[in-house]
């Protein structure tokens, strides 16, 4: 007899694309780069939701100058409503000579399977200030975090829409430009989803 339990999703490096009615402020109209999906809960940051500093106020504020000057003007985001004095800085793999693969070159790096890297230590942001680090990196303040079974009850009460996370949207594409861009990803358009179509 076939088994009929259902197979339990994994959207680890997905996005989370919120649907048009989602009333929680926090997360209106927010992606979300998942980091860690098991059956235990999910972990993600909001990719799309600047916050009121620059990346160089940051380092200014942890007293560390910013030898990459590119990075400057970079917004820091709200990465959620976690623990939002934090940072978390979601980036491109590091690789470095030495390293068996599965270590990873930052003290607090997780590494997400198939995707990027999310560091917590600080040691990236040294690295940052000193000219080096990840090539491509995303700073947020906050995370947000789902217990288990909560993330796959809002899907199914059609919170979420989910689709395979594109790195090019996390780090290039305009940042008010990347909710339409995440939906584009599912072949789909704000408009199609909204709660009053069909009225005048």
């Amino acid at each position: 007899m076939a088994d009929d339990a259902q197979q339990p999703i994994n959207l680890t490096n997905h996005f989370l694309i919120a649907m048009p009615g989602m009333e929680d402020g926090t997360f209106t109209r927010s992606v979300i780069y998942v980091c860690e999906h098991s059956e235990r809960g999910a972990l993600g940051l909001i990719i799309n939701k600047p916050g009121d500093i620059s990346l160089a106020d940051l380092f200014e504020r942890v007293d560390l100058p910013l030898s990459r000057p590119e990075l400057g003007a970079q917004p820091v985001f709200q990465g959620g409503p976690l623990q939002t004095e934090r940072g978390f800085v979601l980036h491109d793999p590091v690789v470095a000579e030495g390293l068996a693969p599965e270590q990873t070159v930052y003290a607090s790096t997780l590494a997400v399977p198939g995707g990027l890297e999310m560091t917590t230590s600080r040691d990236v942001l040294e690295a940052l200030s000193s000219g080096g680090g990840p090539r491509r990196v995303l700073v947020t303040l906050g995370y947000s975090s789902w217990g288990e079974g909560q993330l796959e009850s809002e899907i199914l009460r059609n919170s979420w829409l989910t689709v395979d996370a594109d790195a090019s949207l996390v780090f290039e594409a305009p940042v008010e430009q990347r909710y339409d861009l995440a939906l584009g990803l599912l072949g789909l358009q704000a408009w199609m989803l909204s709660p009053d179509i069909g009225h005048a």
